[in-house]
């Protein structure tokens, strides 16, 4: 359905709407696993399907949909980047990572399952990714002469996105920051690495799946950019004021690991003054699709103004 020509809806409502509808189609991808070890499943299931906005999938969706795409051309792209967020979960929530026994206001997978068996649900959670993009979607079948091109680009984009010129060499930069005196640059950089190059992927992806042209692409881009960023420093300052109950994982985590963080380096009203730039920079970058990115603005200002109201 085109966004545009329906009365604006607030963007929680959106999102509640657009997670129940998506997980029940990706429930089904994972129903199609089979001859796995029943404990593997279970652990996978658990984590893959835990309660969430969806917001990269929701990000692929709408970036689709803008340049002209269509809900089916971005399922197996936008079921791919969940199945990663998922495995970035459960290994970040490790003992040797956070060590954080809350997400998603349920017990993380290595208390639930054990450390062993939640780093080999984070690996098959990441193999799958891959494997549900190179089957390509439901509309790009061997009658699609791109669609050959396509399945390659957005495989590159995630590959790059989750390894280590992306999530990957993000959460090394952060380890290796922990009780380190705090410095922006370094936290600027783990941001754009570790939370930021994925979200940014999942724009790109959406565009990418949906046709659009090199233009559309780079300016949807930049818009993950900034609003990666945004998004990040938000969660920082939710890890400084909320509750666990309000976000759905423990929060004093950053503080208590020694962590570089946006209000470590500039404190709590420059942080807020920083993501707000973000905001604005992200949504600066849709004016060229007008109505039609309406979400994408909605979902920007919610994103930060949860943690800076």
């Amino acid at each position: 359905m085109n966004p545009a020509s329906v009365p604006a809806e607030p963007i929680l409502v959106v999102l509640k709407q657009f997670a129940e509808s998506f997980d029940s189609q990706f429930s089904k991808f994972l129903e199609t696993v089979k001859d796995v070890p029943e404990s593997l499943a279970e652990a996978v299931r658990y984590s893959a399907l835990a309660p969430g906005k969806r917001l990269r999938p929701f990000l692929v969706f709408e970036c689709c949909c803008v340049v002209g795409g269509t809900d089916a051309a971005a399922l197996s792209a936008a079921a791919a980047i969940e199945c990663v967020h998922a495995f970035s979960l459960i290994h970040d929530d490790l003992p040797a990572m956070d060590d954080a026994s809350l997400r998603r206001s349920r017990p993380t997978c290595h208390v639930k399952f054990g450390e062993g068996m939640a780093v080999l649900a984070g690996d098959a959670l990441l193999a799958l990714a891959f494997e549900l993009l190179s089957g390509g979607s439901a509309e790009c079948g061997p009658q699609d002469p791109d669609a050959a091109d396509r399945t390659v680009r957005l495989v590159h984009e995630l590959a790059v996105a989750t390894g280590s010129r992306g999530m990957v060499g993000g959460q090394v930069l952060d380890l290796e920051g922990e009780h380190q005196p705090a410095e922006l640059t370094r936290v600027q950089t783990i941001h754009r690495l570790k939370t930021g190059r994925l979200l940014r992927s999942a724009c790109r992806m959406g565009a990418v799946s949906g046709g659009g042209d090199p233009v559309q692409v780079e300016s949807l881009d930049r818009y993950g950019l900034h609003f990666g960023n945004g998004f990040q420093i938000a969660d920082d300052l939710l890890d400084v004021v909320a509750e666990s109950g309000r976000t759905g994982k423990d929060t004093g985590v950053d503080e208590r690991a020694g962590k570089q963080t946006y209000p470590a380096c500039v404190g709590l009203e420059a942080s807020r003054q920083a993501a707000r730039r973000c905001v604005d920079k992200a949504v600066a970058e849709l004016a060229m699709f007008g109505g039609e990115a309406r979400r994408l603005r909605d979902l920007a200002a919610f994103v930060v103004e949860r943690a800076c109201c």
